[in-house]
């Protein structure tokens, strides 16, 4: 089954609906999701937005604050660009109905920036969040999702997997791409899971917007669908990868072994909350300055160093010192949620530890989004743009994802509206010679060893012999999910376990490049930054094969 369409895009976050809201104007869309189009990253984005609205703040600070995060390795251009253009995005927000929280006004039905209550999070040196409550990503989700489902434009194909991308020089046996690095894209080869059928999407334009990776590891922030699919799909088209030794490891999940992928938000650490050890005792003053606002890295390693010492599972984060009529108005979701887990926030701390929370890396793009594939666009987390360097500083991601999904999507309807393009004679998905699985043991088992071994070998804290451990048992698995993904019928969970051990393998390679520590990178052996040979980007790209 083949679908034509001016523009494919994979992923329903926050930059894929926003991209499409704005390229529908000039074409046709077709946005594929896995599961249902509001499962996403940034459906589960506590904290909120960064973005500059008056003083003592300013673009300066702002662009300080980011670069200083980044540790050396921040494009500059691209972070002015980002952060002086973020208030024209929120205000574009507010217009679609995105209700932020806003300061007492005389008249708080009209829609003024200036009265958003602005929060602060670890590394800002102002207020400058942006926020609904303490569930902002749902909420742009839900507003977002709402236009695009409406737009006659628009087609929404929920419960579909996308497998490959399709370049003009693919030639087929299921999804084989063979690449010259001078093609261009012209769709993607999509898994229809109500039908275990793999459809044919054909484009002029594809933006891939499929979110982090976070399920590369065994414990993460990140919801089931976060297997760094638009990652591994650029990649094995020929893309450039970018950065991927940058893991941002959120410091705060609550440590309950029910609570799956529950953040606790740096907002609350921004509001007051203090991180203390199961005495009581404060020990961020240890560690950095900033003390509990320090940046992620900084915490995340505290904490792991804590836990190291002690010997307990967790440390505790606590704010009931606040008050419960501010807890429960400015965290209303974390305290409802927490509760369900037998803890009150309000009158006791809460047990926290790390969890892989954020990529700084990926697919490498230009700063209007473009792949060095051509009519390929990358934007949001799946994208490596110069914005987070070393290390992303708190509530820049959506901001991000919101200005390149903008900026793409001009420079996308330019491209469509300038070339020439038309839709190749492209070959229908072959599965010929597969049977069913009867070995489904595989796809399980190694799901759990990959993201074991990335724990324990590539996690917060690295060293040359865990991570050449690391190397040598992930070639093993690859080479045993692509025996298996040729010899039997694709599923989702096939398509999912090879896209990890993908993204896995090249966070190793990249790992292992880099002789140093810097940001969310930290190797034992090479404790010390070296500006001198370090401070440059780690680039991947698949050799060319002919």
């Amino acid at each position: 089954m083949k679908i034509e369409s001016d523009f494919l895009i994979i992923g329903s976050g926050i930059a894929g609906l926003m991209f499409a809201l704005k390229v529908a104007e000039a074409g046709t869309v077709s946005l594929v999701t896995k599961k249902n189009a509001k499962e996403s990253n940034t459906n589960y984005a506590q904290g909120g937005i960064a973005s500059v609205f008056g003083k003592p703040d300013s673009f300066d600070l702002h662009i300080e604050d980011t670069l200083a995060s980044g540790d050396g390795l921040c494009n500059r251009d691209v972070v002015e660009m980002v952060v002086k253009e973020g208030p024209a995005r929120i205000r574009e927000l507010i217009s679609l109905g995105v209700n932020f929280n806003r300061r007492d006004t005389s008249d708080p039905s009209i829609p003024d920036p200036e009265n958003l209550d602005l929060g602060r999070e670890g590394g800002h040196t102002e207020n400058r969040i942006v926020h609904a409550q303490d569930m902002t990503g749902k909420e742009v989700e839900r507003v977002l999702l709402n236009h695009v489902k409406q737009h006659d434009r628009i087609t929404v194909y929920e419960n579909h997997i996308a497998i490959d991308l399709i370049t003009c020089s693919t030639r087929m046996k299921r999804g084989l791409v063979i690449t010259t690095h001078e093609d261009y894209c012209c769709g993607a080869y999509v898994f229809d899971r109500t039908t275990n059928r793999v459809k044919t999407f054909c484009s002029k334009i594809t933006l891939l917007a499929t979110g982090g990776a976070g399920k590369v590891y065994l414990y993460t922030s990140n919801p089931d669908i976060a297997t760094g699919d638009g990652i591994a799909m650029g990649y094995r088209a020929g893309a450039t990868v970018a950065n991927l030794e940058f893991v941002q490891f959120h410091p705060t999940c609550l440590y309950h072994p029910d609570a799956k992928n529950f953040l606790i938000s740096e907002a609350v650490r921004g509001d007051g909350g203090r991180l203390i050890d199961a005495d009581g005792n404060s020990f961020m003053e240890k560690y950095d300055p900033l003390k509990d606002l320090a940046c992620r890295d900084v915490v995340a390693r505290a904490i792991d160093t804590e836990l190291k010492k002690s010997g307990n599972e967790s440390v505790f984060l606590d704010i009931s010192h606040k008050g419960s009529d501010f807890i429960k108005t400015r965290f209303p979701n974390l305290y409802r949620k927490a509760l369900q887990f037998g803890f009150d926030m309000t009158s006791e701390p809460l047990p926290v530890v790390p969890a892989a929370h954020y990529i700084c890396g990926g697919a490498a793009t230009d700063m209007a989004g473009r792949t060095d594939i051509g009519n390929l666009y990358v934007v949001g987390e799946t994208a490596c743009t110069g914005l987070h360097g070393a290390n992303r500083l708190a509530s820049n991601s959506l901001l991000e994802a919101l200005v390149y999904s903008h900026k793409a999507a001009f420079q996308a309807i330019d491209d469509l509206k300038t070339s020439e393009f038309k839709f190749p004679d492209i070959s229908t998905w072959d599965e010929s010679g597969t049977i069913d699985s009867d070995e489904l043991i595989m796809v399980s088992h190694n799901w759990d060893e990959i993201r074991r071994l990335m724990w324990n070998y590539v996690g917060i804290v690295r060293s040359d012999k865990r991570l050449a451990r690391a190397k040598r048992r992930i070639e093993i698995i690859v080479n045993e999910i692509h025996e298996y993904y040729w010899d039997f019928k694709i599923t989702s969970d096939l398509l999912e376990l090879r896209n990890i051990a993908t993204v896995a393998e090249l966070i190793i390679q990249c790992a292992m490049h880099r002789k140093e520590s810097r940001g969310l990178h930290y190797n034992i052996e090479y404790p010390e930054k070296n500006d001198t040979r370090w401070q440059k980007d780690t680039f991947l790209r698949q050799p060319f094969v002919g």
